[in-house]
């Protein structure tokens, strides 16, 4: 008579995750400052963008392995299971990469026109248009495969998959809580996010469009002249705020602003309408319009 096999349920490998998480990614992270030559008491405006990088790359590194020892020892899984199958599935990257280019131009452009930004200038540097490319595709995978692709897939194994998304945005908000210039209204933004990161996440349990949006919303974010997150970071357009509030977002970013949340229930709209009615879907895979009749 065989046994059945044990299986630990997802809230469970969650809880079992955290602690071998945070002190694995934490030596990771401590050898990144060093290799990077940061010290601890550096203020965050003192940090080079290529000593960010490298830090960044020690956190995905450490991510990833924590991430493979328990995708191979706890759940018992490909480390693909996560969200990382490849077949029909790259153009998402693309079209997740474009949502973000079109709402961060069409803020940028709406800021403008209602006087809430003003141009000042390019800043064109290659180096950094590079470095910051990688950093925010490190980003974004790091954060996407940790939240969406092993917190979200081990929720919905355990609660029903709407309040899994729920609650992994609400985890995705408090990793943030610590940003420079946090505060209700941004944290509300960004639970949001979390939530338009994840709703294709439900129908797909794939990581690619999320992982794209997350990278175009940051780098084109940054790229248009605003903060990310409270992070002040290279930006191939300059600008300046005529006074910072939430109609342009302020030190945070575009992210902390009201055009921000309405974008992304737009987002969030149409991703639920895209999947509900694949049947009736047209122009770029992954985006969200519907036939009219």
């Amino acid at each position: 008579m065989g046994t059945k096999e044990f299986r630990i349920s997802g809230w469970a490998r969650i809880l079992l995750f955290l602690f071998p998480y945070f002190l694995i990614v934490v030596v990771f992270q401590f050898i990144g400052l060093v290799v990077a030559g940061i010290s601890i008491d550096d203020p965050l405006s003192s940090i080079s963008s290529q000593q960010h990088l490298i830090s960044s790359f020690f956190d995905l590194s450490g991510t990833f392995l924590v991430l493979w020892i328990f995708m191979k020892y706890i759940d018992r899984e490909k480390f693909t299971e996560l969200g990382f199958q490849m077949k029909g599935r790259l153009s998402d990257f693309g079209s997740g990469t474009l949502v973000g280019f079109i709402t961060m131009l069409s803020g940028f452009l709406i800021l403008m026109g209602i006087g809430e930004i003003r141009y000042s200038g390019v800043n064109f540097n290659v180096s950094e248009l590079l470095i910051s490319i990688l950093f925010f595709l490190i980003i974004a995978v790091v954060e996407e495969t940790l939240i969406r692709g092993y917190v979200l897939k081990n929720l919905m194994l355990s609660t029903n998959k709407y309040v899994a998304l729920v609650i992994s945005s609400v985890i995705f908000s408090l990793m943030h809580g610590a940003n420079p210039s946090m505060s209700l209204f941004s944290f509300i933004d960004l639970f949001f996010a979390g939530m338009i990161l994840g709703i294709s996440y439900l129908y797909t349990k794939n990581l690619w469009f999320p992982i794209g949006l997350h990278f175009g919303w940051n780098l084109f974010q940054t790229h248009f002249g605003f903060n990310v997150s409270g992070l002040d970071v290279y930006s191939l357009i300059e600008i300046n705020y005529t006074s910072a509030n939430l109609f342009n977002g302020g030190e945070f970013g575009f992210e902390g602003s009201v055009f921000s949340v309405a974008a992304q229930l737009l987002i969030f709209a149409g991703i639920v309408n895209y999947y509900q009615d694949p049947a009736q879907r047209f122009f770029l895979p992954g985006l969200l319009f519907k036939r009219s009749k």
